[in-house]
């Protein structure tokens, strides 16, 4: 036995031995130290890249420059700005229920006026005439359109109004006048939505031409008194 043997105590034997069987085993030990940080991290990694790389969904977030196409609120007074004219499938157009300073001969106008009928000696030259009468009996007259259509003469004219211009629109065809007078100004007193006026100065305005005419203008008081006096020759 050396002198080392010796001088160290009887434990220092297994203490070296539990020691030493300590450092022959780290792999364990190691192995559990280090998986742990490397999996976690790798975990995180793919669910952040999942997350990223998933598409999001588009109508849940609104843009702020995202333009909508929806149609601006129509009113009374929208509407009368933009009137339409000229021919609705051949016809004179009705009066818009939103222009109470209108008359015509379409059925569906809640201002209804009968059709102008032409004499036999007129038949050659209505529309001649008709222009005549326009230029003689209306302040300011302008003639727009004068054409021949399939559907027969149509005539468009401006004429000073109430409170602007209004528009005159005739169509020749045969011995019969079909026409449209309106108002191309519509004026609202704020804020009702009913528009003034009504339809005399157009009744007015019309009567004033068929008399330099001279074509037969049927209405309902000309019906009306024929029917009375009818009556009366009848009873008598």
């Amino acid at each position: 036995m050396s002198l080392m043997g010796h001088l160290l105590p009887p434990t220092s034997k297994p203490s070296f031995t539990v020691t030493s069987h300590f450092l022959q085993n780290p792999q364990p030990t190691l192995q559990n130290s280090t998986h742990k940080p490397i999996i976690v991290p790798a975990l995180l990694s793919l669910a952040l890249g999942v997350t990223l790389t998933s598409p999001l969904p588009v109508l849940a977030i609104p843009s702020l420059n995202s333009q909508t196409n929806l149609a601006p609120p129509t009113t009374p007074f929208s509407q009368s700005k933009t009137l339409q004219t000229g021919l609705e499938n051949g016809k004179i157009r009705p009066c818009p229920s939103i222009n109470p300073a209108c008359i015509s001969t379409n059925p569906r106008s809640s201002s209804f006026a009968f059709p102008l009928t032409i004499p036999e000696k007129s038949s050659g030259n209505a529309i001649q005439k008709l222009q005549e009468a326009i230029l003689e009996t209306q302040k300011n007259p302008k003639i727009k359109i004068l054409e021949d259509t399939p559907d027969g003469q149509y005539l468009q004219a401006e004429v000073d109004g109430g409170f602007g211009r209004d528009v005159l629109e005739f169509l020749v065809k045969g011995d019969l006048v079909s026409y449209r007078c309106m108002a191309t100004k519509v004026t609202y007193l704020y804020p009702f939505t009913t528009a003034l006026g009504n339809s005399k100065g157009q009744e007015e305005r019309m009567k004033k031409i068929t008399d330099q005419l001279g074509w037969y203008a049927p209405s309902f008081e000309a019906e009306a008194i024929d029917e009375n006096e009818a009556m009366d020759m009848s009873r008598n």
